[in-house]
């Protein structure tokens, strides 16, 4: 249907593609481009109109969605067109060419903080000791509390680590736990749920250097497999173990431990096996980097720089190495192709009775004032997603955030295949760490303001700024319950704010933590003292390591408070109050009533806009005949509606 040499446009009413086939011209591209703002144009679609532009082969989820036959797969006939021209300048020019090398994965955050992981064992958290804090065990869950610096200010960051042979209790505990661990803080702490196997790249940066192993040291891990009579993987020196490297410095590095058969192996990684009578074997692979050699090497050294290994190319293989892996067979020879990253998508969510039931809008070109204080909105980035949390929303916990986060993944809504283990992230407003604002053209400013979203556009227009100083955090201390000197924390209403500003007002106390801890509690209630050295059978690897460093939620009756909700609260009211249901028409400042003027003159976009009106009040020059017309009410009854009710009416007619 759609030819290679030629330009479509597809009219979705919200939004609208513009389809260039592979062969088509570059002023053929410019004109569909051009044709395609005219017809905005000349239609006077919504401002908001989502407008994209595909080319052949990349086409996103949704815009094949509009297609009844489009194929699962496409033939890569790029490659078959050009093969003849690529197999002659072999011919000319030699095959002696050269890979790009991959670039190295950069950090939004400091990752020369403070990191300190707690084992789930038994429905608590055990501190793990600090020389064994880089070692995590696939029959376990963790908790990863990570402090760093930003913008002078200090902030903490708190995985949830589910390792793939966990027991659903251990999981449902290292959710539970951390999430009211986190909650019974005086910060503000972005949480994150992560699953083995689909760690974000941020998530090794911290850790800098770590070691994954199969198996557990948790009772609940030990008990489950003495009950089902399944062998105990856990590694120990009289086994035989397999370890892939990965990484991209020697700052970010992994040996991540599988199953030890010859189809575990990949040509492009590099790989250490270690043998039941000691002998240690490293692997390279065809297409291996000399990064991933120089990874290696430093894993070595990290392990144990004692150890004098075999060094071993594929294809060169003594027949020993394949008898330690059970024998020879099949394993994957071609190098893993990173997928491509479609742009981020914002949704707002909405649900009445329970998280099943989640209801989800996309917001086209999106920007950082639709992330309005009374709404939960969900951040889409398919390898990973963030749940923001506005302060005047009813969301009132990390856990009940997370099970929108999961909802929305089982929702799939754009249909691009989204993992149940994909990366979760739970932000509160005014604590957005800097990887999610890079998403956004972040304006830290706006972190000054007050009130609910109403009020703060109010303030907006009418050149106003509120301050508020933020009261002081406590600094927790993880040994006593003394506390350190107090820090910034968010505002009343949550607006976000990037330092303290000079005025009284303080937030109100907050309310208890889940699991009947108050807020002030140490959280040693969280912990038990570590396990003797007996109960952790530390492996082989020594410990020369570089420098330290809930599932279902309550029902949500609705998304948006109203604005009686305690949970709404301002320093003071600065919006001028509006009609009742027996004021009548609105006066000016000066007593007088309004002059009606026609819709088509008061509203935003209007070509031939009214000179001089109340633009916060657009709706009260409309005469009662074409008000009721519009707004399907009286005006009567639209003041007796909350103010965020009449907020979002207007912005839809296009008077606000």
């Amino acid at each position: 249907m759609l030819e290679s040499n030629k330009c479509y446009m597809l009219d979705a009413d919200t939004q609208i593609f513009v389809w260039m086939g592979r062969a088509t011209h570059i002023t053929e591209r410019k004109t569909s481009i051009s044709a395609a703002e005219d017809f905005l144009r000349a239609q006077e679609r919504p401002v908001n109109t989502h407008l994209a532009f595909l080319t052949e082969g990349a086409e996103t989820a949704i815009f094949k969605s509009y297609f009844d036959d489009w194929p699962q797969t496409v033939a890569p006939k790029l490659y078959e067109e050009g093969r003849g021209k690529v197999a002659a300048m072999f011919k000319q020019t030699g095959y002696d060419v050269e890979e790009l090398p991959d670039e190295d994965e950069k950090s939004h955050i400091d990752c020369n903080g403070t990191l300190k992981v707690w084992r789930v064992n038994n429905g608590k958290l055990s501190p793990v000791p600090v020389v064994e804090q880089r070692k995590l065990y696939s029959g376990d869950c963790y908790t990863v509390q990570y402090i760093y610096s930003t913008n002078g200010r200090e902030e903490r960051l708190f995985y949830i680590w589910l390792g793939n042979k966990s027991c659903v209790e251990d999981r449902e505990d290292a959710i539970s736990l951390t999430s009211g661990l986190v909650d019974s803080t005086k910060f503000e702490p972005v949480l994150a749920r992560i699953v083995e196997n689909k760690e974000p790249s941020q998530f090794f940066l911290i850790f800098q250097t770590l070691i994954m192993f199969k198996g557990g040291m948790g009772s609940r891990y030990k008990s489950f497999i003495a009950e089902k009579g399944i062998d105990d993987e856990t590694y120990d020196n009289k086994k035989t173990a397999l370890f892939k490297i990965q990484g991209t410095n020697r700052d970010n590095m992994q040996a991540i431990q599988v199953d030890q058969v010859s189809r575990s192996l990949n040509s492009s990684c590099c790989y250490i096996l270690k043998a039941r009578d000691g002998s240690i074997f490293t692997w390279l692979g065809n297409l291996s980097t000399t990064r991933d050699h120089d990874l290696l090497y430093g894993m070595l050294d990290l392990i144990n720089p004692t150890w004098q290994p075999i060094l071993v190319r594929e294809g060169s293989e003594p027949d020993v190495f394949w008898e330690t892996l059970g024998g020879k067979t099949e394993y994957p020879k071609e190098k893993d192709i990173k997928r491509f990253i479609e742009d981020p998508h914002l949704f707002v969510c909405t649900y009445m009775k329970d998280v099943s039931d989640l209801k989800v809008k996309e917001i086209f070109n999106f920007t950082q004032d639709d992330l309005t204080t009374e709404d939960v909105l969900v951040l889409d980035c398919y390898s990973e997603i963030f749940v923001w949390v506005g302060h005047n929303s009813v969301v009132k916990s990390k856990q009940q955030a997370l099970s929108i986060g999961l909802a929305f993944l089982k929702k799939d809504v754009l249909g691009e295949g989204l993992s149940m283990d994909a990366p979760t992230y739970v932000v509160s407003e005014g604590h957005e760490p800097p990887f999610f604002t890079r998403f956004f053209e972040w304006d830290a400013s706006k972190a000054n303001m007050l009130g609910n979203s109403f009020e703060r556009k109010l303030a907006i227009l009418k050149g106003q700024s509120q301050k508020l100083e933020a009261p002081l955090r406590n600094s927790p201390n993880f040994n006593t319950k003394e506390t350190t000197p107090r820090r910034p924390s968010p505002t009343p209403n949550g607006f976000r704010r990037p330092s303290p500003t000079p005025n009284g007002s303080r937030r109100p106390s907050p309310g208890p933590a889940p699991n009947g801890l108050t807020r002030r509690q140490s959280l040693d209630s969280y912990t038990i003292r570590s396990t003797s050295s007996d109960a952790f059978s530390s492996p082989d690897f020594n410990n020369n390591t570089t420098k330290n460093r809930r599932f279902s939620s309550p029902p949500i009756p609705r998304m948006i408070p109203s604005a009686s909700s305690p949970d709404v609260r301002t320093k003071t009211d600065t919006t001028p109050s509006l009609p009742t249901k027996d004021s009548g028409p609105i006066p000016n400042q000066d007593g007088v009533k309004l002059v009606n003027y026609p819709y088509e003159r008061v509203k935003v976009n209007s070509k031939d806009p009214v000179p001089d009106i109340d633009i916060t009040k657009r709706e009260a020059y409309l005469t009662e005949e074409e008000f009721e017309e519009k707004f399907a009410m009286p005006k009567t009854a639209f003041y007796q509606l909350p103010r965020w009710k009449q907020n979002k009416i207007k912005m839809s007619l296009y008077l606000f």
